[in-house]
């Protein structure tokens, strides 16, 4: 890390948009006051800016380029905890308190930061009321809401890398631009644009002047495509170097090897530092369904992987969403056949235009949530799951219960022929057009797992596998059941997807309580009897034995529901009157109900 004695003008420029942001509405002159007592600093890529444990001595304004915090695991490895745009600010807690850092911060590429001290926060506090009182302001405002989704961590540098032969670059950048420059200001850079900085034999010196170059028109524009060539020049290594994230171009029937510009230009596996790499897989327009997205996800370090057409509009704007962080996650959560009213939720945003960029849920929202990643036609898709669910999935009771009540032998039939249907093949889940995941309940290591990648079947079938009432799925050696033992509505994992902005998300659970009078619970016998009644004509309103145990693996899940409701930026919670968790043969039913309950809410309207 090094002084930048004389800073250029478009960097003076960019801090003061950054400070006003910061700053809010202080009052006039306080920028001023501020600007002297700042000390400007260049931090190479992959440099350490503070570590872990550091003591805590000054905060930062990240003015160009981009960090990556990182903290230590249980196993005593760094993992990512967040990466850090442009005009975001760092460590300002060390002006009110000793503590030490709690992460370490690097570089992801060539920054350019502005450092104020402690000593001279102590200072302007001391001296200067109007300072003090401005920057105290807002410091307390950023911790009264630390508990509030993080700020969007928008790349501004974007490289893209073919990683297949016979890709036409520039082709596939315009086709990017059309969708961002609706909303942003976007500049596509390629070799011959800064053609006199590559003229530079020495590489120091040629990192530093299109390190300079990238930032001055970075300054002027929110996104920035560099356009990489077809193979490892001195302009392709720059473009991978000076990117905030990497999207990886390839063909997706060419063989999943590894390219010369990835072994030439790219972080080695493991590495810690260097921008993000996300995988784009480029089909055919006419293409069903993606097949074998697991060869390339498995030769590379990746931080993502998304599978687009590019001649479909639709798939780039949802690559630019992606991109820019304000793609639209929705969240399905767990409830038995209550869940079928996501189906009618899902049509009314259909009918509305409303995009949905990545999908998730649990339990039989995951079985729904897949249906809608696939991006197969509605009407066909909604058919299909009517056939399938209409067979009650869980009507084959086991006889010899003794690991579940019901065989799960029709479930799986179910799941497995409506993937065959409306995706024409069993696939992976790594493998559907929108991205995906479902929760499961880790029983061997009594924690949550969230499925991206492996056989969609098992995955769906682990997410559903009720305890008690459904058989677990062993996969990698883990015993693995239903999701919503830990997390029934997964909207924090959603907030965690990489590119969204938005959340919408469908939760069931109702707060309506269900009164039991009876004194006592009946034994077996009596109970049986009771049941051979007419159902008007019963003496115990008591649910069966499925639906007790559907009902009790959601209830830390409801524990939960306010906090996880405040999380949605749009909830969706359908009455669902005269629907239990098991009537499977109300199908209809469900989807209409959720569907007319979607309009509602869709449309603005009060509930009836």
């Amino acid at each position: 890390m090094q002084t930048l004695s004389a800073p250029p003008r478009y960097f003076q420029e960019l801090l003061l948009s950054q400070l006003r942001g910061f700053l809010g509405d202080a009052e006039p002159g306080t920028l001023e006051l501020l600007l002297p007592h700042l000390q400007w600093l260049e931090l190479a890529g992959g440099e350490t800016l503070m570590s872990q444990g550091d003591p805590g001595d000054a905060m930062y304004v990240l003015v160009s380029g981009r960090l990556r915090a990182l903290m230590a695991g249980e196993d005593g490895q760094p993992r990512v905890v967040r990466e850090i745009p442009r005009g975001q600010v760092v460590g300002e807690m060390s002006l009110f308190t000793d503590a030490p850092r709690s992460a370490t911060v690097m570089a992801v590429r060539d920054s350019v930061l502005v450092r104020l001290e402690r000593a001279a926060f102590r200072h302007l506090l001391s001296t200067n009321g109007l300072v003090s009182i401005s920057l105290t302001r807002q410091i307390i405002e950023r911790l009264s809401t630390q508990d509030a989704p993080a700020p969007p961590d928008r790349p501004v540098t974007i490289g893209l890398l073919p990683i297949t032969d016979g890709l036409d670059v520039r082709a596939f950048a315009e086709r990017l631009a059309e969708p961002l420059r609706r909303t942003w200001r976007v500049a596509l850079v390629d070799s011959s644009r800064l053609a006199a900085a590559l003229a530079e034999t020495d590489t120091a010196p040629l990192n530093r002047r299109v390190a300079a170059e990238v930032d001055e028109i970075a300054a002027a524009h929110d996104v920035v495509l560099l356009l990489a060539d077809a193979t490892a020049t001195p302009w392709t290594a720059q473009c991978a170097r000076h990117a905030d994230e990497l999207l990886l171009l390839a063909d997706a029937d060419a063989p999943p090897k590894l390219h010369p510009i990835e072994t030439a230009c790219l972080m080695p596996p493991g590495g810690s530092t260097g921008a993000a790499e996300v995988l784009v897989l480029l089909h055919p327009g006419d293409r069903r369904m993606p097949r074998k997205t697991a060869a390339w996800l498995d030769r590379r370090p990746l931080a993502d992987h998304v599978n687009i057409r590019p001649t479909l509009d639709r798939d780039m704007a949802r690559l630019a969403r992606l991109q820019t962080r304000t793609a639209t996650g929705l969240v399905l959560a767990g409830g038995g056949a209550r869940g079928l009213a996501h189906l009618g939720i899902y049509q009314a945003m259909l009918e509305r235009g409303v995009e949905v960029d990545v999908v998730g849920g649990t339990s039989i929202g995951a079985v729904m949530a897949s249906a809608v990643a696939s991006d197969q036609p509605w009407d066909s898709t909604l058919a299909s799951l009517r056939k399938g669910f209409l067979r009650n999935p869980t009507g084959d009771f086991n006889w010899l219960p003794l690991l579940s009540l019901i065989k799960g032998q029709r479930m799986k039939s179910v799941v497995e022929t409506c993937i065959q249907e409306v995706m024409g093949h069993a696939i992976d889940t790594e493998d559907l057009w929108k991205n995906f995941f479902c929760i499961a309940t880790n029983y061997s290591q009594a924690r949550q797992s969230v499925l991206r990648r492996g056989l969609l079947l098992k995955a769906l079938q682990a997410s559903v596998a009720i305890p008690g009432a459904l058989p677990p799925v062993v996969r990698d050696g883990d015993l693995l059941c239903d999701g919503g033992t830990f997390n029934n509505f997964p909207v924090d994992v959603m907030r965690q997807m990489r590119g969204v902005g938005r959340v919408l998300g469908v939760d069931l659970v109702t707060n309506k309580p269900r009164r039991i009078d009876n004194e006592h619970v009946p034994g077996s016998w009596e109970l049986l009897l009771d049941r051979l009644r007419p159902r008007s004509a019963r003496r115990f309103r008591l649910p069966s034995l499925a639906a007790y145990l559907v009902n009790a693996t959601i209830l830390y899940g409801m524990s939960r529901q306010e906090r996880t409701r405040r999380m949605t930026d749009q909830l969706f919670n359908p009455p669902l009157t005269r629907l239990g968790l098991l009537d499977w043969r109300k199908f209809d039913s469900a989807v209409r109900q959720g569907y007319e309950h979607a309009c509602e809410v869709l449309d603005g309207k009060p509930p009836a």
